[in-house]
């Protein structure tokens, strides 16, 4: 099966490391529960060293990028997890139910192998919306977001029993997705930055090489200084990531 990360993923782990800060908030949220499956697991980021982890993930480019001693693997998709009913005690996916074929499904499968609650980290596409990188330079990423957002609504009517927890975006995160580097905007003008974004891959080069002329100007003439200067004195902001927690409604 090939994936969008077999094509564009092989520097990935070098650029998408877990903040330990969200990390931290997702190990809250998986509460008491001593094993997991880890949906769309990636290289492993965000994967609790002190509990048992069963990792799940489509991309052979990515399961080679994991490291030595991280969770078990299997080459599998969210829709048909290869796991039994009420295996472990809870299911987490992390930034991926943009990359599932079938997301209802997807959450379906969770629902049934967790014995005790699913968390995904995901986020709101209206407050993404708003960010000065998609609404200043790249506009054109609201269509390709919007069919691979799943509103948060949808996912709390889908998952029944649920709590919505904000996820600010550190000012120095370590993880290098999407929203990361909101105050360090040059960062987005280096190629392997965006080599971990998935985005990037999928606007049109003529839409992703005048946004970034655009921003490498505002940022050489102080434009962008001056029209966002509210932010430097910012730790933190909401760019829209959600942490969803379920119970189980197996």
């Amino acid at each position: 099966m090939e994936t969008t990360y077999d094509k564009i993923g092989a520097g990935y782990s070098s650029t998408r490391r877990p903040d330990p800060r969200i990390a931290s908030r997702i190990v809250e949220a998986l509460g008491d529960a001593a094993s997991l499956v880890n949906v769309g697991a990636g290289a492993g980021s965000y994967e609790p060293r002190d509990r048992m982890v069963f990792a799940v993930e489509p991309s052979e480019t990515m399961i080679r990028q994991r490291l030595a001693g991280s969770a078990p693997v299997v080459q599998g998709v969210a829709e048909a997890l290869p796991v039994a009913d009420g295996a472990v005690d809870a299911a987490l996916a992390t930034l991926t139910l943009h990359h599932w074929t079938d997301v209802a499904q997807g959450l379906i499968e969770m629902q049934r192998v967790a014995k005790k609650r699913v968390v995904i980290l995901a986020w709101d596409q209206e407050v993404w919306m708003s960010f000065w990188l998609v609404r200043e330079y790249f506009p054109c990423i609201e269509k390709l977001d919007r069919p691979r957002a799943l509103a948060i609504s949808e996912l709390v009517r889908t998952l029944g029993e649920t709590q919505v927890i904000t996820v600010p975006v550190p000012h120095d995160c370590v993880d290098g997705f999407h929203g990361a580097f909101w105050r360090r905007p040059e960062a987005y003008l280096n190629p392997r930055v965006r080599s971990g974004i998935s985005t990037y891959a999928l606007m049109s080069p003529d839409d992703r090489d005048e946004g970034l002329r655009q921003l490498a100007a505002d940022l050489e003439s102080g434009a962008w200084e001056e029209r966002h200067r509210d932010l430097l004195d910012l730790d933190e902001l909401d760019l829209g990531y959600r942490l969803i927690v379920a119970e189980a409604r197996r």
